[in-house]
């Protein structure tokens, strides 16, 4: 069977996007036979945990991500795997860090398939290149990677397993929904958890409940817990959350940080305020706002707390509104983006 190496980092700044994008390929690249490894530097616990459990294997890189020891540990695993491709997710590699791999790649015959959401390098060093945004074919992929495969817009959404099961399920009426679910990413870096909460909970509309999902290497976990128990079961708290598909397809409405989250809230149907945590959000989540899947406020702003609770507020008030949104959502993405990457992926190995 082919092995795949994958290289991507989490952490309480840099959040679980970019491994969790890498985990959706990876179980759709295991469902084909094909063994996927995953290379990591300072991976949280609670995510190496689970993807062990995923039987992907883990190599836990002990230098400093990005630079040239980096680039030494992550040719020597794929010269020890005889890896038949390698996925990379991630912007802290710098330009000697690409170069290198390309060229080792390249000499290997070895596919090098990237994430990418900004189009901002000179050059991207890839064989296929994917960027699930809506506009991503507007971008200048043709110039950075005249020579790659790209994999554009939103059918290729990166979504788990789980919501490729739950995306093809009959789901409640939005109206029929009674809870409002929140979730700021794996480490919620901008600390909103716990102030959203607070405010938003007691000021629900009656009948109306919370459901919030944090991750375990939240550094603000013990906090997040108390304040969701003050509340009794007004909120309900998911830590490390094994089913957030289903929690995701029973809420009326999301406030979720933007990145992957956009895609999985898109797949079940539930209209969404976006919230921009990090620089590589922001373009994919004003295209979504544009076309009206969404709405978005950016959580790096002195007074987004209360912004995101005013909103979420309104927009439950107004079932017609979040009702056309869910109603443009279920055309845009289908929850078979990972499975359209491993074909792809596959496609290039055995074409070499």
């Amino acid at each position: 069977m082919s092995c795949i190496l994958m290289r991507a980092d989490a952490g309480p700044v840099m959040g679980a996007g970019h491994v969790m994008r890498c985990f959706a390929v990876a179980e759709a690249l295991q469902d084909r036979g094909v063994h996927v490894h995953l290379a990591s530097v300072n991976l949280p616990s609670t995510l190496a945990d689970r993807i062990r459990e995923a039987g992907i294997a883990l190599h836990a890189l002990a230098v400093p991500p990005g630079g040239a020891e980096d680039l030494g540990a992550t040719a020597g695993i794929i010269d020890a795997l005889d890896a038949a491709g390698v996925v990379v997710d991630g912007y802290h590699f710098d330009e000697g860090w690409w170069a290198g791999l390309a060229e080792i790649c390249r000499h290997g015959r070895v596919p090098v398939l990237v994430f990418d959401d900004l189009a901002t390098a000179p050059q991207l060093h890839a064989n296929i290149v994917v960027n699930a945004a809506l506009q991503a074919s507007a971008l200048p992929y043709r110039r950075i990677a005249s020579d790659a495969v790209h994999l554009l817009g939103p059918a290729f959404a990166p979504l788990r397993r789980e919501f490729r099961v739950v995306a093809q399920d009959v789901k409640e009426p939005l109206p029929a929904r009674s809870r409002l679910f929140v979730t700021f990413g794996g480490a919620d870096p901008l600390g909103l958890t716990t102030p959203v909460m607070e405010t938003l909970a007691p000021r629900l509309p009656e009948g109306v409940s919370l459901s919030v999902a944090v991750g375990g290497s939240d550094p603000k976990l013990d906090g997040i817990r108390l304040a969701a128990e003050r509340f009794g079961g007004r909120v309900e708290l998911h830590v490390n959350c094994r089913a957030m598909a289903a929690r995701m397809a029973e809420a009326g409405l999301a406030v979720a940080a933007a990145g992957t989250t956009t895609g999985e809230l898109a797949a079940m149907g539930t209209p969404a305020i976006l919230v921009v945590v990090a620089d590589n959000q922001e373009e994919g989540a004003r295209q979504s706002a544009q076309v009206g899947l969404c709405t978005v406020i950016d959580g790096r702003e002195p007074d987004a707390a209360d912004h995101i609770v005013e909103t979420a507020l309104r927009l439950w008030a107004d079932a017609d509104r979040r009702t056309a949104m869910a109603e443009r959502l279920g055309t845009v993405v289908d929850g078979m983006g990972a499975v359209r990457i491993a074909d792809a992926l596959c496609a290039a190995i055995t074409a070499r």
